[in-house]
């Protein structure tokens, strides 16, 4: 801040509350002080941005309020060739199989949904007392889907490779007849009277719904009303957020695959420090109809893993316009797995590897809720080599420019409003975390962003989207380090998908990953150079040892 500019008081705040009419106590008020103070630097960036008259915001506006009839969605879903599959002598040693390889038990009957869904339900009893990674168990809807499933595969009516599979729902996606309780003390209860569009689609897929999976309080961290969700690797770190229990739980082998969401970081997060395969689609792919809004020109709803093909398969089953959610594109998803990767263009943001090399990241700037993973302990590097062995020519680039820092102030804004009566009537004052980066706090500092600021802070945005379009007419997918750069955040805001995959361990044995990055709803080149790399490596294959780490607890 410039010598020249005043500090910024508490009594200053309180000065605004009058003007705002609001109302703050004084230790709030002292709270907010930095995060205030902060920003005002960060107004200076984007008042400084080159911002021509013709530049628009980031966000549109549509005269309709919803689409009765929307344009059937083509799915396909084809596998890769499988090895043969047979079942274990006990079923629970199928517990880590992906979906394609329990699909083929279903199909071929040697294992019924219902043994399945029995089998995991199972688990999640027995280890979430170690990870606190489940909101809400739904038995009850699970046995009555897993017997439909088993009677329709009797009758010849296989619905694809979902068909049967067990899963778990982050708890911010509505679900008829059980809580959603957005992991917060002032919704714990919660019932929503409707599916989520996800949920309906899964059902509609056969898949069979066991659990509403944990997630960080309003989608913040892994911190929620019930206590930490613990990391199947390290119980005694959290799984990060703020799709922790989807995470743990994909992690643990307890659901066949979950389904996460994220806003900056919440899907890429979780998939890194749990070791699964993560996959963030182009904003505006998955309905969020039924899912808990936190900044509607962020969120993005995605599946959680054992496999980038299984990946491939969730995403085929829950892509496409739906009516209801207007920020859908009507792009087709047709995941092909005898496309060959290697004709694709393919880059690497070879400054961001460089940074992780070096130990740096990118953790400054981040806002509450998405917590950033420590950079991996193994060399990135070696993620450039196995893909050059695999036969990629790989193309260095370099991220656009922009600082991005100021732009935060788009997702403070927008949180606050989406819980701006908690924050007036002081029930967030409930929330698990109270501490400066915590929501709490964001809510109320956010008050005091100028809504000048936070329109040119998106059409910022609109020049980046700008910036990386040309980027991506250079190549087809780029790699980078899960945490090195500016990766995250800035994908994140051009709304690029993102494939992430473990690519080792810590010295600690905790799972490190790194990131593919595609064009705007190439999702399935995306997914298919993403396989490739995990194809010819096997950090997927391990999993962590559940029964040692509770006997050391």
């Amino acid at each position: 801040m410039p010598q020249s500019e005043p500090a910024i008081t508490s009594e200053q705040i309180a000065a605004a509350e009058a003007l705002l009419g609001l109302s703050f106590t004084p230790a709030q008020r002292q709270q907010m002080l930095e995060i205030v103070t902060g920003r005002r630097a960060q107004y200076g960036g984007i008042r400084a941005a080159d911002l021509d008259n013709s530049v628009p915001m980031a966000l549109h506006f549509k005269v309709h309020a919803a689409d009765p009839e929307p344009a059937p969605v083509p799915r396909s879903t084809p596998m890769s060739a499988q090895p043969s599959v047979t079942r274990p002598a006990d079923l629970e040693e199928a517990a880590f199989y992906p979906v394609t390889q329990l699909a083929e038990l279903i199909r071929s009957r040697q294992v019924t949904s219902l043994e399945l869904t029995e089998m995991y339900l199972a688990r999640l009893r027995r280890y979430d007392p170690l990870l606190q990674c489940v909101a809400t168990y739904t038995d009850e809807l699970a046995i009555r889907q897993a017997k439909r499933a088993d009677d329709e595969i009797a009758r010849g009516r296989y619905r694809g490779p979902l068909h049967g599979i067990p899963w778990g729902a982050k708890d911010l996606l509505a679900t008829r007849g059980y809580p959603t309780q957005w992991g917060a003390a002032p919704y714990r209860g919660q019932q929503l009277d409707v599916d989520a569009t996800v949920v309906q689609r899964l059902e509609a897929a056969g898949a069979v719904l066991i659990a509403k999976l944990t997630l960080g309080a309003l989608a913040n961290g892994d911190v929620w009303y019930g206590g930490l969700t613990k990391n199947p690797w390290d119980p005694s770190e959290g799984s990060s957020g703020s799709s922790a229990g989807s995470g743990a739980a994909t992690a643990a082998g307890l659901v066949g695959f979950a389904i996460g969401s994220e806003t900056m970081g919440s899907i890429v997060s979780p998939s890194s420090r749990c070791g699964v395969s993560g996959l963030r689609p182009s904003f505006g792919r998955v309905s969020r109809y039924g899912a808990m809004a936190l900044c509607w020109s962020l969120d993005k709803i995605g599946p959680m893993c054992r496999s980038v093909e299984d990946c491939a398969l969730v995403f085929s089953a829950i892509y496409g316009p739906d009516g209801l959610d207007m920020s859908l594109t009507p792009e087709p998803f047709h995941w092909d797995p005898a496309l060959d990767p290697r004709q694709l263009r393919i880059g690497y943001v070879a400054g961001a590897f460089k940074a992780a090399n070096a130990g740096d990241t990118d953790a400054h700037h981040r806002p509450a809720g998405e917590e950033l993973q420590r950079v991996n302990d193994v060399n990135s590097a070696d993620v450039l080599d196995v893909m050059r062995e695999a036969g990629f020519q790989l193309t260095p680039i370099e991220l656009p420019e922009t600082d991005v820092s100021g732009l935060w102030v788009i997702l403070a804004a927008e949180a606050a409003a989406a819980f701006d009566q908690i924050t007036r009537d002081g029930s967030v004052d409930q929330l698990t975390r109270q501490d400066d980066d915590a929501w709490p706090n964001i809510f109320r500092a956010a008050r005091f962003i100028p809504a000048v600021e936070y329109i040119n802070a998106n059409r910022i945005r609109s020049q980046l989207v700008a910036d990386m379009a040309r980027l991506m007419r250079e190549v087809d997918i780029f790699i980078s380090p899960s945490y090195g750069g500016r990766t995250l955040s800035l994908t994140n805001l051009t709304g690029h998908p993102t494939v992430v995959v473990p690519n080792g361990f810590t010295q600690k044995r905790s799972p490190t990953s790194i990131t593919f990055v595609g064009g705007l709803h190439r999702e399935a080149e995306t997914l298919a150079v993403a396989k490739a790399y995990q194809d010819a490596t096997d950090w997927h294959r391990q999993y962590p040892d559940l029964d040692s780490e509770k006997e050391q607890v």
